[in-house]
């Protein structure tokens, strides 16, 4: 290989990386100016670091009772957030569901991004696997997600780790619609039509070349899913499916506490409220990245 050709080679890797470089600069310049955006993104962050940090900010154990000191008020001296009725403080609590809801959420996106990205790109790529494939996700679909999450968990048993599998599955269909839609649009392209000809093998062409222009609608899925997730796992808890008692996950301290609802609403408030803004912060910074990661701007700016 002559130097000539190496110097081009090097000329033309520098310039993708630029490229790409400066697309990533645009889209995070586009990201940034959604205020609302940047206020989930700030939120999750927070949550992020809450739950990391979970046994440097919290000055109670949020398994302990203490009889003494039950359904204590809200910003009463030593528990700014209350007591539960088991004299438990809430802000314990409510820091260490953090951690739970962030753990079983964000292994739940994977499991189902690694199930649907996979089925994705098969039924996408090869049409022959395509009607066979699409049909199981269709079967999936004929049920409703959080009954098929209970159904998996009647078959499997209560815990966390089934809640996360669950909820993994329950992912899988629409992860594969999605993937497969963009896989379809890009595999027509003439570059990939180059390295077939070039003689670069399936796998290759799929991972390499193919995946990779799928990110867009895979990220903007898996920031949106996460809202699904937490819920879904908050709602299996209060079903009784998930967490267990005495585990402080916010779904399980909302059953516990509604049936003091009227003599100590903080049990019920303050986990709801938690829920309520992940949840929004996760959807939020999802359409925000879908209007930043929109092909169509990237033409116009």
């Amino acid at each position: 290989m002559s130097a000539e050709v190496v110097i081009n080679n090097i000329s033309t890797k520098q310039a993708t990386i630029k490229k790409k470089e400066k697309v990533i600069f645009q889209t995070l310049k586009r990201l940034l100016k959604n205020k609302l955006a940047v206020f989930g993104l700030i939120i999750i962050i927070l949550q992020i670091l809450m739950a990391f940090f979970a046994p440097f900010i919290t000055f109670h154990n949020p398994i302990k009772q203490n009889l003494s000191f039950t359904e204590l008020p809200l910003f009463s001296d030593g528990h700014w957030l209350g007591t539960d009725n088991y004299g438990r403080d809430m802000w314990s609590r409510i820091v260490y569901g953090a951690r739970i809801s962030l753990e079983v959420g964000f292994c739940a996106v994977i499991l189902g991004l690694i199930g649907g990205i996979t089925i994705g790109l098969l039924a996408g790529y090869y049409s022959k696997l395509d009607g066979l494939l699409m049909r199981l996700v269709d079967l999936l679909f004929a049920f409703p997600g959080i009954l098929l999450a209970m159904l998996i968990i009647a078959i499997l048993g209560t815990s966390l780790v089934n809640v996360a599998v669950a909820i993994s599955i329950w992912s899988i269909p629409s992860c594969a619609r999605i993937v497969r839609g963009s896989v379809l649009s890009v595999k027509k392209q003439e570059y990939i039509q180059a390295m077939r000809s070039l003689g670069a093998s399936d796998l290759r062409i799929m991972v390499k070349h193919i995946l990779p222009n799928c990110m867009a609608p895979i990220i903007v899925f898996a920031t949106m899913r996460m809202a699904t997730a937490i819920l879904s796992t908050a709602s299996l808890s209060y079903l009784g499916l998930g967490a267990q008692p005495p585990t402080p996950e916010w779904g399980s301290m909302i059953a516990q506490g509604q049936a003091f609802m009227f003599t100590s609403p903080h049990m019920t408030i303050v986990p709801g409220i938690a829920i309520m803004l992940i949840v929004f912060s996760f959807n939020v910074l999802g359409d925000g990245l879908r209007d930043a990661l929109d092909p169509n701007m990237n033409i116009n700016q």
